[in-house]
Parts: structure tokens; C-alpha cells; sequence
């Protein structure tokens, strides 16, 4: 999926075109993540420290943790990308301008706060290329335009689709994909699908199983999958047949034995509606919940309690023609204990697996696959199809 990058001035002086500015030959990024950090609306940031392909993440900024090591704050593990308290200092700490800000907070409301304006200004200013996967388009800012051609710069608007005519109404074409497709949703949104769907596809292959992830938000994309569309972003009468076409490219690029599909949202949830589109395009022969028992309300609404991981299930099974094959488990908020007991409590309730995969060996998630699939196990001799 291609974004557009905003064209700057010709350097000819005498001509009167415009061409677009080449992108930088590095990847080096600083990612801008101010007072989120670790939160849920930093997911973007906390997802590019844990995973990148494109990017080498350098730094993330965000003065409130000054200091800490990026994936010890995140997970008890460092990784050697600190967090600092300022442009200027990351700047510092590089030795030189990187080639590109990354706009790692992701708000509800998708907008930008006077403040973050500043500091992506000032990194434009200072030569960095900017990626942006907000709802807010900054190739539709006057001030941002502006300043990128000062500059000669470019902007990447990831969340931007492409031209109607080049998006897909559903088409039926799941329907000749003959590997499984796992679906991975949750019972809220900035849960940790992405972050189960990433790790579930790096431990398959490792076993060696053939897995293909297919993004469906922005954080994917700018991680540097090679298969995804922001969906949130789409008029709904396109996201069923987006997601089916990713979903179909993935199968027809790769041949993989299994696809894993990013969830978005929750298909409880009174805000969103993106899980129906993903259950709809991908028809997934599975689906992992996504759950965070220490959650007592809605991330961005906390008006509205957490539903019961029950609830959901139940709610899945019902709209679509499937079924949920086990239960991730998000340890936000719970003790060791307490986590423990939690997974405990959901394999008694459901009759399903449950892990945390964070925290338990990643060999619980697939086996977790394989007890739902267990054509896929590389010692069978042959794969079924759906």
C-alpha cells in the first residue's frame, strides 16, 4: 500500500514544476511521543520500540520518563533505545540530524495539541522527514506545507487511503484462500493485539510454520509490514474489501501456510466498529481474544465498563461464522498472582487456552494454534485448507 509524501519545490530556480523531494537513503527515527509514553495512547511509539523492520529507532521522546531505557520501561527488558526529554536532545544523543520524526502518539480523537505541532515544526525545520499516523493529514496543513518546502522535506500522511477508484468493495475472493486466517481481536482497543499478532507470527516461523501478518492500523504499517491497510481510516463501505484484498495479496505474494490478522477495536465496543469489517473481509477460520482482566473501564471511555471475556466470545461466535480458539492475556495492572490466577480462571470458565505473552513462553501461543489447527504442524506430512 502506498502513502503519499508531500512534493516540495524544484532547487532549479528558473523552473516553475514541482518535484518530489527524495527520501533519505537512512531509517534512522526519533519517535515523539510526549507524556504517552507506555500509555494507551502511545501505543504507536511502544509498538515501533517492541517492533520496527523500517525504522531504526534511535530515541523516543517524552520528558515524564527522561532517563529510562525504552523497552525497560515497556517490558523489563532493555533495548538500548533511550527516552529523552527533547528534540534537541535526541539530536544530541544521535550525533546528527536523523532522517525522520515519527509521530508516535495516537489520541482517540486522532488530532494534534498546539504543543505537538511545535515540536514536529521544529523537526521539520531541523532537515527530518516527518511520518505522521494520525487522522489529522499534515499535507493538508498550510502551516506544515510551508514549512516541509522550506525545508525540503516530506510528509507521509500514513492514515491517508488511497483514491476511491482504487479501493475494494468486498468481492469474494476470501473464499479462494485456502490457508487458515486467525484473527486477532480483543475486548478493547490499545489492548495488545498488534503486539500478540506480532509475536504470534515471529513464533511460528521460528517453529516453522509459514505465518503472514496482515496489519489493519497505522502502527503496522509504519513498523514496515509488507501487507496492511489503516482501516480506521476508510469509508466503511470499502473496509470489508480492503481488509479482503490484503488478506488475498498476503496468500497470493507469500503462500504461507497461515495469515494472522490484526484486530482493531473491540466489536463490543460502542466507539468502533473496524472488528466487523476484519471478521467480515478476512472470514478467519479463528480467532484470538485479546483480554485485560485488570481493566476496569474502557481506555478512552471510561464511562463504559470492560466487557467479560465471556461476553466477547460469545458476541464473536454469534456475528461470525467462526470460533475462538484461545484467550491473550494483558497483565496490565495485576501482580504475578494475579495474573496467574486470572489465566487460571479463564481456561476454567471458557474450556480454552490462555497465555500472556508478554510475560509466558511463546510456545504457549502456538501451541495454541496448533491445537486448533493441528494440520499446521510442521512434522504432518500435509496442510488441509479451509
Amino acid at each position: 500500500m502506498s502513502h503519499p509524501s508531500l512534493p516540495v519545490a524544484s532547487s532549479d530556480s528558473s523552473a516553475h514544476s514541482w518535484s518530489e523531494p527524495q527520501l533519505p537513503t537512512g531509517t534512522t527515527a526519533v519517535i515523539y511521543c510526549e507524556g504517552q509514553f507506555g500509555e494507551q495512547d502511545g501505543k504507536t511509539a511502544n509498538g515501533l520500540v517492541r517492533h520496527s523492520e523500517k525504522y531504526e529507532i534511535l530515541s523516543v521522546i517524552d520528558s515524564t520518563h527522561a532517563g529510562a531505557d525504552a523497552g525497560m520501561l515497556l517490558d523489563g527488558t532493555a533495548v538500548g533505545i533511550p527516552v529523552l526529554d527533547g528534540l534537541t536532545a535526541a539530536i544530541a544523543h544521535a550525533g546528527h540530524v536523523p532522517d525522520y520524526l515519527i509521530c508516535g502518539v495516537a489520541p482517540a480523537d486522532g488530532l494534534l495539541s498546539p504543543g505537538q505541532r511545535t515540536v514536529l515544526l521544529d523537526g521539520i525545520a531541523r532537515g527530518m522527514h516527518i511520518i505522521n499516523g494520525l487522522h489529522e493529514f499534515l499535507t493538508d496543513d498550510a502551516e506544515f506545507v510551508a514549512a516541509s518546502l522550506l525545508a525540503g522535506v516530506t510528509i507521509t500522511d500514513i492514515r491517508r487511503p488511497k483514491e476511491k477508484k482504487d479501493l475494494h468493495l468486498f468481492s469474494g475472493r476470501i473464499f479462494d484462500v485456502t490457508c487458515p486466517r486467525i484473527a486477532i481481536l480483543g475486548t478493547d482497543g490499545a489492548i495488545g493485539k498488534r503486539t500478540t499478532a506480532t509475536l504470534l507470527v515471529r513464533a511460528l516461523n521460528e517453529h516453522g510454520i509459514h505465518a503472514v501478518m496482515v496489519g489493519t492500523g497505522q502502527t503496522t504499517i509504519i513498523q514496515g509490514g509488507k501487507y496492511g491497510v489503516a482501516l480506521d481510516a476508510l469509508v466503511p463501505q470499502f473496509c470489508s474489501g480492503e481488509v479482503e484484498n490484503q488478506v488475498v495479496a498476503a496468500f497470493e505474494g507469500e503462500d504461507p501456510d497461515v495469515i494472522i490478522v490484526e484486530g482493531q477495536g473491540a466489536l463490543s465496543h460502542p466507539a468502533y466498529i473496524t472488528s466487523a469489517h476484519i471478521l467480515r473481509g478476512s472470514q478467519p477460520a479463528g480467532v484470538i481474544v485479546q483480554h485485560a482482566p485488570g481493566r476496569e473501564s474502557l481506555g478512552d471511555f471510561p464511562m463504559v465498563a470492560m466487557p467479560t471475556v465471556e461476553s466477547e466470545v460469545a458476541l464473536i461466535e454469534a456475528f461470525a461464522d467462526t470460533r475462538v480458539i484461545g484467550i491473550t492475556v494483558n497483565h496490565e495492572n495485576l501482580s504475578e498472582a494475579q495474573l496467574s490466577a486470572s489465566i487460571d480462571e479463564i481456561e476454567l470458565s471458557l474450556g480454552l487456552p490462555a497465555t500472556d505473552p508478554l510475560t509466558r513462553p511463546l510456545t504457549e501461543l502456538v501451541e495454541m494454534v496448533l491445537q486448533a489447527f493441528p494440520s499446521l504442524s510442521p512434522l504432518q506430512p500435509s496442510r488441509s485448507g479451509v
